[in-house]
């Protein structure tokens, strides 16, 4: 099937716009829904198998960026960014991102896909069952080596799985630095920012000198989605914030959590 087919280009149009949308609503990048999406669609387009879900990893980083700089802002807007915590967030999610993109592009595609869809099902099980009992919220800052750890778990996360990181790192924020949730989701959005820049180049690195390249691709990354995708999900985002500082989140983040477990066995199986 080609790529700029009419009814593939809709379909990678309405799902970016819902990834977009709870990028911006749970401040977890996106990429949970990126990268099946890329994976089941540059399987149709026959890209080369080996570079497969390397390179809907490297995309889905590639769309996370924007995205997560419009959520970021928009954040930022309404209070929920705190830039001394983003600082040294920023930092170790630099380090953490080109080290987990580092090792994704070591592994063999089928061993990643398989990771890939183990963490979708442990994620989505994450969210509907686990609630642990939330601290009060501290009113001093954090240590900045608190959150230096915490940039480095959520960007090597977002590195070795094409994802933001938020979900590593929004309940790290909560649970081990006790800050509140809006400033939460608001600090993670600001660390996908420089944790899925940082991804992509990688990936762009890894994969520059591929032996069978896919189309419209640098590296890892293939630009015309990117350029189809990001403009959609950057609005997307924006409504997502909007409604993350007004709106009770239980409900959608159950829903949400049954999508990741579909996805997950749906990966695992194929």
């Amino acid at each position: 099937m080609e790529l700029l087919s009419i009814n593939i280009i809709l379909l990678i149009l309405l799902l970016g716009a819902c990834a977009g949308f709870l990028a911006g609503l749970l401040g977890i990048g996106g990429g949970v829904i990126l990268v099946p999406l890329f994976f089941w669609l540059f399987s149709l387009a026959h890209f080369p198998e080996a570079s497969l879900i390397h390179t809907a990893f490297g995309t889905s980083l590639a769309i996370i960026f924007p995205t997560a700089l419009s959520s970021a802002l928009g954040h930022r807007k309404h209070g929920n960014v705190d830039w001394h915590m983003v600082a040294f967030l920023a930092l170790g999610g630099l380090v953490g991102a080109l080290l987990g993109s580092t090792a994704a592009a070591l592994l063999p595609g089928a061993q990643l896909r398989i990771c890939f869809g183990l963490m979708q099902i442990i994620v989505s099980l994450k969210l509907l069952f686990f609630h642990p009992h939330l601290p009060p919220e501290r009113p001093d800052l954090p240590k900045n080596r608190s959150l230096l750890q915490i940039g480095i778990a959520g960007g090597f996360f977002s590195g070795f799985f094409g994802s933001g990181g938020g979900v590593i790192a929004v309940p790290l924020m909560l649970i081990l630095l006790q800050l509140p949730i809006h400033l939460s989701v608001g600090n993670s959005s600001a660390l996908i920012v420089v944790s899925s820049f940082a991804g992509t180049l990688s990936y762009i690195w890894h994969g520059w000198h591929l032996p069978e390249a896919a189309p419209f691709s640098l590296g890892y990354v293939n630009i015309l989605v990117a350029g189809i995708v990001a403009p959609v999900t950057i609005l997307c985002a924006r409504v997502g914030v909007r409604l993350a500082t007004r709106t009770s989140q239980e409900k959608l983040v159950k829903a949400f959590a049954v999508l990741l477990m579909v996805i997950g066995l749906k990966i695992l199986l194929t």
